[in-house]
């Protein structure tokens, strides 16, 4: 791929949905894809002129003058004054020169953070938002979006297809709502950002563990959120350390042949301490409110490994503790998995293998998704029962479509095999 096409897909991926979010506010909510085409054609023309001439000092504001001055012409046609905001008309028709305040830096972070309250809307599908949210606000295709959430091009198409009539047919408002709406809707927006973060960190593709991109693109907008004075709640606050946390210890989850590295068997020396420190940082931040939200519980969590010497050092008894608070709060089946894992740790193996059985709906669970049969299959190989280790991590293996966990699966799998012949 030649240099000025690498540079323009990579300025795409970091400031379409700057673009696109602006654009929006100037022409209304309800031509979003007009706004989407002025930059692909922002876009395109930059791939056509900097293929020839020299790269500009600063591509960025280049095609921020380029989709300004594509904005300028499309209003100077009276054919689409009528389909602009109502809020916006008056400026329009005194003078052109007003688009112009909308490319300021405070104006196009603004924008964003309306356009990622608007893709989190809460009466839409949370598919729908995630999908939205990566097209619109993160610059990913279609076919990206379809290959992070392990679905086909067809299905984002429908759900973004979906979302954007919602919009329209709803007369969604391009704002950040205020008092018990903001808060409502903050909400949605965490959660949707925490989903993206987690695709990222437990990547379902094949040959993907790590999708850093998407943890990335949550983490960018996340801090976006807390650089707002009316979106800097406390859990927004602990969401960014959260992700702080988990991100610090990226390059110790994967080996250098893309096998996956269990925790207990990572190199420590390769988090990242000035991300930890940061996150700490955030962590303290988020303490200024008196509630408690998944988000704190689940950094103090992840702060606790972190601040853990070596993984026999780990203090599983407040680990315990911790857990059973997020139960109260988040009492899901993998919070479930995850505490019966701590019992484990603690010494109780049974126990845990107790508990976990004792998971609402556990056959489904088991029999749906990897992850606890994995779990079961360690956890009946500590005990030495290889008929169900065995079974177990078979099963382990055919749920999961990731290649590094396939090869971690098959060495238990074979650790299980060697034990019973002894």
């Amino acid at each position: 791929m030649q240099p000025h096409h690498q540079i323009v897909n990579n300025l795409f991926r970091h400031e379409s949905g700057k673009m696109v979010a602006v654009l929006t506010r100037i022409f209304g909510l309800h031509n979003l894809q007009l706004a989407e085409d002025v930059v692909q054609e922002a876009f395109l023309k930059a791939m056509m002129v900097w293929k020839f001439d020299q790269l500009p000092e600063n591509p960025s504001a280049w095609l921020m003058q380029t989709a300004r001055n594509k904005a300028i012409d499309i209003i100077r046609k009276q054919q689409y004054a009528g389909r602009y905001s109502r809020e916006l008309a008056t400026q329009f028709r005194e003078a052109e020169s007003n688009v112009t305040q909308f490319f300021h830096e405070e104006e196009i972070a603004d924008s964003q953070l309306r356009m990622i309250f608007t893709c989190a809307h809460p009466s839409m599908k949370e598919e729908d938002q995630i999908a939205l949210t990566l097209k619109t606000i993160s610059g990913f295709s279609s076919q990206e979006i379809a290959k992070s959430l392990v679905t086909s091009e067809q299905v984002i198409q429908k759900r973004l297809y979906r979302a954007k009539e919602f919009i329209r047919d709803n007369n969604i408002q391009f704002n950040i709502p205020s008092g018990k709406d903001l808060e409502h809707r903050l909400d949605t927006v965490h959660s949707v950002l925490y989903l993206i973060f987690n695709e990222g960190y437990n990547s379902m593709k094949a040959d993907e563990l790590i999708r850093r991109d998407l943890c990335a693109e949550a983490m960018r907008l996340c801090k976006l959120l807390t650089e707002h004075k009316r979106c800097s709640q406390p859990a927004t606050f602990a969401l960014l350390s959260l992700m702080c946390f988990h991100a610090a210890r990226f390059d110790s989850r994967v080996n250098e042949n893309n096998e996956l590295v269990l925790l207990q068997e990572q190199d420590r020396s390769k988090w990242n301490q000035e991300l930890i420190k940061i996150a700490h940082g955030y962590l303290n931040k988020s303490t200024s409110g008196s509630d408690i939200s998944v988000y704190h519980l689940e950094s103090a969590i992840a702060a606790e490994h972190c601040m853990a010497p070596s993984f026999q050092h780990t203090n599983w008894n407040r680990l315990l503790l911790m857990y059973d608070m997020l139960l109260k709060v988040k009492p899901s089946p993998i919070v479930q998995l995850n505490r019966a894992v701590v019992i484990a740790e603690l010494g109780n193996i049974a126990s845990a293998i107790e508990s976990i059985l004792g998971i609402e709906k556990i056959e489904h669970l088991i029999s749906a998704h990897y992850i606890y049969s994995a779990v079961l299959g360690d956890l009946y190989k500590r005990l030495s029962d290889s008929v169900r280790a065995s079974a177990y991590l078979q099963q382990a293996h055919d749920l999961t479509n990731s290649a590094a966990e396939k090869k971690l699966i098959r060495e238990k799998m074979e650790q299980v095999l060697l034990s019973s012949r002894n």
